[in-house]
């Protein structure tokens, strides 16, 4: 059995759409199960039914025409209960609804199962038999698994609009090509314009549909990749000739036969010819090749279906490295993938990139944070987004309620357009705020300072009137590099940043890498990097990563003494004193060296809960606190904060978090202790309201959200932020109190600061 469904999910996942998907389940399903029915319902919400899409077994006239209301028939008690129902004599059931059409009239038995995707109920698989006998388990949870690998493609094709252009193909719906799909807020803002789908490289199953323009110079690139392929596997046999039993030689040889046979070149120029372009061309033809083998009744030849599909990476990874055509990117760009990455970022003209939706992710991943920091919208946890067949098409994205929508209707586009209006008059509003100081109506001077870690964000950073860096990333310039950044080159760009606020304070961050932020020649693999080795951990366990860079800093203070040294990750006592050693231990050294170093001000990251219930202890020891509330979050509410299955529950307005951080600040100010928040959630306007009434003493964001703080701070006063953080402490969840602040913006003409418009 599991043989079986693994196969039919196989071929699920490699069907071209939604209609050839529930083909393929309840043929295949009625064949595995031995059954004389299966048919697929899926639910549409907006009229209240459920549609039936597909069906093996009862008359096909009927696909599309039937539907029953949420409240009729054995598949909506299916569908209510979220539950399967299995039952003997379905006929006797009082919920059992007969369409004549159907001509079901002959089958007893039934047995339903609910098609759910993120808690909610997209539809019913049902299987039918004339024997009227309830269900074995086995056969409940067969169905059971194969309904909840079908819920993905069905809530993509959801999202994408397809159900709706199925049913209007089979005369019993109408398009909306302009339905939202559902991600998470990344960065504020509205993006509209062309879609780029970008993709890792060598990944056949990520390659997305792209239009092409010369089909003889896509068959040129696809036929030198094919020969570059059977010259590596005629190399590698050769080389390993004498050392591989005959059996496995066998193997090469088979790999140069489908290279020199008309079948896979010969499909794959043929589907080229057809216009698809050279690595879709490969994938389909691979998959196909893929299906056939999997589907063999002997082991051996169905396990060769993985070597069948190593075959077409290693054609697409040739095709990829000779295809040296730069991307080209439109003046519109909404770059869109999968997982995107800062590299991809990086790639594009910033001029050109409009907005940015990847499937992966959330508010606080490390795309996230840098599309705020450029003021780009961004989208985040996109799932149902489908990728591969989107590329080139109108979209837009909301960065404010997480909505995509591609291939936009015109009237959804001119509300747009309207949108887009607003939000230039409201940021122009807003920068007339930018040298003004930021005091609360009575008077109460919260500093706001900037979060960055590339040079070329100084300048902008200055523009917006960031009064000093209160957050700044040094693990940047060691990414980009191919090796740990000497002393020297560390020095000379914390002397810039120092330099070019001096004399405002700046909050340099010792290196901060694992969980999401890897360095390329220094590989962590661990299967929970975010609890593993990252931040202080890493650099104590390697003191001589720290002192170099301890001593950089500490150099490039020399004449300015701005200089703030913030620590990560420190989640004991016993972290922090071996920190503060060599710290110690560093300006040492440059004093003996005869450089007149003053020693600077030494901070803690308050971003684990152990260090929120060491406050009092900490406090003892340094010189101010900085919240990090991107990670605070993740750990208090142990969600993976780069995990879109559960990103909704990623909330820093979620009460504990609240509770958490007033905890500090009270904490702190028992030891006269000033305490920061440089997390997203310092950028984030509602929150603001709740860290003024906090007392916090000062907040750090991305350069474009300064502004829009600035005007929440000069707009209230110190004790009516206290009102309102009094309220929200008596709110149990997250959506309740972030509703309840909202509506405060909107009550104050400024609902534009937290939704898009003005």
């Amino acid at each position: 059995m599991l043989d079986i469904l693994r196969r039919i999910i196989q071929e699920v996942n490699s069907a071209r759409n939604l209609d050839q998907a529930l083909n393929i389940i309840v043929q295949q399903v009625k064949q595995a199960m031995a059954v004389d029915v299966c048919s697929v319902y899926l639910s549409n919400d907006v009229q209240q039914q459920h549609v039936l899409m597909a069906s093996e077994g009862l008359r096909e006239e009927a696909i599309g025409k039937i539907r029953l209301a949420f409240d009729e028939g054995l598949v909506s008690l299916v569908a209510s209960r979220a539950e399967p129902v299995n039952l003997a004599n379905a006929p006797e059931h009082p919920r059992y609804y007969y369409f004549p059409e159907t001509g079901e009239e002959e089958f007893s038995s039934f047995l339903g199962v609910p098609i759910i995707h993120h808690r909610k109920v997209l539809g019913v698989l049902v299987v039918q038999t004339r024997n009227a006998e309830c269900y074995l388990e086995d056969s409940v949870t067969f169905l059971i698994t194969i309904a909840s690998q079908l819920a993905g493609a069905i809530a993509h094709a959801a999202a994408s609009g397809e159900i709706d252009r199925i049913l209007a193909k089979k005369g019993s719906g109408t398009v909306d090509d302009s339905k939202p799909l559902r991600g998470l807020p990344g960065a504020p803002g509205v993006g509209k314009g062309t879609a780029v789908v970008v993709y890792p490289m060598a990944d056949l199953l990520a390659v997305p549909d792209r239009k092409i323009d010369d089909i003889e110079a896509e068959i040129e690139i696809f036929n030198k990749a094919v020969e570059k392929v059977r010259n590596d596997i005629t190399d590698l046999a050769s080389r390993l000739e004498k050392r591989l039993p005959a059996e496995d030689k066998a193997l090469f040889d088979a790999y140069l036969m489908m290279l020199d046979g008309a079948s896979l070149p010969g499909e794959t120029i043929g589907y080229i010819r057809r216009g698809y372009w050279a690595p879709a061309a490969l994938r389909e033809t691979i998959m196909e090749h893929v299906k056939v083998f999997r589907e063999m009744n002997d082991p051996y030849l169905s396990e060769r279906a993985d070597d069948v599909f190593d075959l077409g990476r290693r054609i697409l990874a040739h095709m990829q490295s000779e295809n040296i055509k730069v991307q080209e990117y439109p003046q519109d760009t909404i770059l869109v993938g999968d997982e995107i990455t800062a590299t991809m970022l990086a790639e594009v003209p910033t001029e050109f990139l409009k907005g940015v939706v990847s499937v992966r992710g959330s508010r606080t991943s490390h795309v996230a944070i840098l599309s705020r920091a450029l003021g780009i919208p961004a989208v985040m946890g996109a799932t149902d987004l489908p990728v591969g067949r989107v590329d080139g098409c109108p979209i837009i994205a909301d960065g404010y309620s997480g909505n995509v929508i591609v291939s936009p209707s015109k009237s959804v586009l001119k509300e747009y357009d309207r949108i887009i209006a607003e939000e230039a008059e409201l940021t122009a509003e807003l920068m007339e705020l930018r040298d003004q100081p930021a005091h609360t109506s009575d008077g109460v001077h919260i500093p706001l300072y900037a979060n960055t870690g590339l040079l070329s964000d100084i300048s902008p950073s200055l523009q917006s009137g960031a009064e000093g860096i209160g957050l700044y990333r040094t693990e940047f310039p060691f990414m980009i590099r191919q090796r740990f950044p000497g002393e020297d080159e560390q020095y000379q760009i914390y002397r810039q940043v120092l330099e070019a606020f001096a004399p405002r304070p700046v909050y340099l961050r010792t290196l901060d890498v694992g969980g999401d932020k890897a360095l390329p020649y220094f590989p962590i693999n661990e299967e929970n990097p975010f609890l593993g080795w990252r931040g202080i951990r890493i650099t104590l366990d390697h003191p001589e990563i720290f002192l170099v860079q301890a001593r950089a800093m500490m150099r490039a203070s020399v004449g300015l003494n701005n200089l703030h040294i913030l620590l990560p990750m420190i989640s004991s006592v016993a972290e922090l004193t071996d920190s503060i050693l060599l710290l110690r231990q560093a300006h040492a050294e440059l004093v003996e060296e005869g450089i007149d170093v003053v020693e600077p001000k030494i901070g803690v990251m308050i971003e684990v809960p152990s260090a929120v219930y060491l406050i009092d202890s900490l406090a003892r020891r340094v010189d101010f606190f900085s919240i990090g509330t991107n990670d605070l979050t993740q750990y208090l509410l142990a969600v993976d904060r780069n995990n879109a299955n559960v990103a909704e529950l990623y909330d820093s307005l979620h009460p504990a978090v609240i509770r958490a951080i007033f905890h500090v600040v009270l904490g702190a100010k028992a030891h006269n202790i000033p305490v920061s928040v440089c997390g997203e959630m310092a950028g984030d306007p509602a929150a603001a309201l709740l860290l003024i009434g906090m007392g916090v003493n000062s907040l750090s964001m991305s350069a474009s959200s300064l502004t829009r703080v600035k005007w929440v701070i000069r707009n209230v006063s110190k004790k009516r932020a206290l009102e309102l953080l009094d309220e929200v402490m008596e709110m149990e969840d997250p959506q309740t109190i972030r509703q309840y602040l909202n509506s405060r913006f909107e009550v104050a003409g400024m609902g534009g600061l937290v939704r898009a418009g003005k």
